[in-house]
């Protein structure tokens, strides 16, 4: 939506008394209602205003006003300005806190303290818009109202969003130095460390089944076994 001219009703009264722009144009250049346009022509509104003429201050053109009484469709455009001022960059403030949401702040620290210990000062502070001073006291049970505190999250208070909260805590978790995970394997000896490797194979060839070393087993268990179940009388017929 573009913004209305400055001083719009003096504006629109000087285009009433020195124009012919029908009251839809008038009341949408001014960003006034069309009845209040026909008000002001009638003398009913903006009684002892005095006109401002647009022209002088930049805001309109003779052209566009000649352009609009041509077409009553064509609506009147605000002049760009010759000078631009440069853009005021806002500081970020500490988060505003509603005064009915203020007295939570201590519970909302006290939880942020033991879910996620990780988190600075500095975050917990842009989270809940607090002070450093409160958080150390409520981290040491120095606070006022240490005995009656009671862990709530901040994002069901309302002071925070998820969306912060979560950014927060993935931003201190990335700070934090790695610990390298704990393994339960153990070294193997000395023996079998330095010995070469031909020699030695500490967990065995278990890939591949040896099929032709257990046939070679089982056809011998065999005849070992008929040689025993031989009778004596085989053993005379063969001597002879």
């Amino acid at each position: 939506m573009s913004t209305g001219p400055l001083m719009p009703k003096a504006t629109a009264v000087w285009l009433v008394e020195n124009t012919a722009l029908t009251f839809d144009q008038i009341a949408d250049f001014c960003k006034l209602h069309p009845l209040e346009v026909k008000g002001i022509a009638d003398g009913e509104v903006a009684a002892g205003i005095k006109g401002l003429d647009p022209t002088v201050n930049g805001q309109l053109t003779r052209e566009e006003i000649a352009r609009a009484e041509a077409n009553p469709a064509y609506r009147l455009k605000l002049a760009p300005p010759k000078v631009k001022l440069p853009e005021v960059k806002r500081k970020k403030g500490p988060r505003y806190t509603p005064v009915s949401r203020r007295q939570d702040r201590p519970n909302a620290i006290l939880w942020l303290l033991r879910n996620h210990p990780e988190l600075k000062d500095a975050q917990i502070m842009r989270l809940v818009g607090t002070t450093k001073t409160t958080i150390q006291q409520i981290r040491d049970r120095t606070h006022w109202n240490a005995a009656h505190l009671t862990p709530m999250d901040p994002v069901t208070l309302g002071l925070c969003s998820q969306i912060d909260l979560d950014f927060e805590v993935a931003r201190a978790a990335k700070d934090r130095p790695q610990v390298a995970p704990e393994s339960d394997q153990t070294l193997l000896p000395a023996e079998v460390t330095t010995a070469p490797e031909e020699e030695v194979q500490p967990f065995g060839d278990t890939s591949r089944p040896r099929r032709e070393e257990e046939e070679k087993l089982d056809v011998d268990s065999v005849f070992a076994k008929l040689k025993q179940l031989k009778r004596p009388d085989d053993e005379e017929d063969e001597e002879l």
